[in-house]
């Protein structure tokens, strides 16, 4: 039995407050599809959204209600409801949503980013070209010296036989 509850990130304020303040969040994420906001309320709030495009792109009545549960908006969340079935995210497999950090904030340097809704499609990844697979090259045979050379040198020690004689 959990009597603290506690669920995600706090964002220092209590439970109903962390509550409402990210359904305002969602909801103008939606609405706009880009928000400026603090780093650590931006990555509390991405799971959520992706959920609720993830319940879009399945549209099910039971995914809508779970999806106006989390907005609190049923204009709000018809809106995404079609995007969704027109194929806005159809061909991508979460990862709705983007991060771009801006800099500390002037007054307290808290981290200012901007958050925004992914609406180009997905680029398939470029597979390197596959690695050249390492074979054994035989070692080259070793030359042995030619008759000539071999007639050259042994005149040399044909020489040194006659002079020991």
């Amino acid at each position: 039995m959990r009597h603290n509850k506690k669920k995600g990130m706090k964002l220092g304020t209590d439970a109903s407050h962390t509550k409402a303040m990210k359904k305002s969040l969602i909801r103008a994420l939606f609405e706009n599809d880009r928000i400026k906001t603090l780093d650590a309320r931006a990555k509390a709030i991405r799971g959520d959204v992706d959920k609720v495009i993830t319940w879009a792109k399945k549209g099910d009545i039971a995914s809508r209600r779970l999806a106006i549960a989390k907005v609190g908006d049923k204009d709000l969340v018809r809106e995404v409801f079609e995007k969704a079935s027109q194929g806005m995210w159809a061909d991508r497999n979460g990862g709705y949503t983007r991060i771009m950090k801006l800099g500390p904030r002037k007054g307290d340097a808290a981290e200012v980013v901007i958050m925004e809704l992914v609406t180009e499609p997905v680029q398939p990844k470029v597979k390197a070209a596959p690695k050249a697979t390492v074979t054994k090259v035989e070692e080259a045979p070793v030359e042995e010296p030619k008759a000539e050379e071999a007639a050259e040198e042994a005149p040399v020690e044909e020489t040194t036989e006659e002079s020991a004689e």
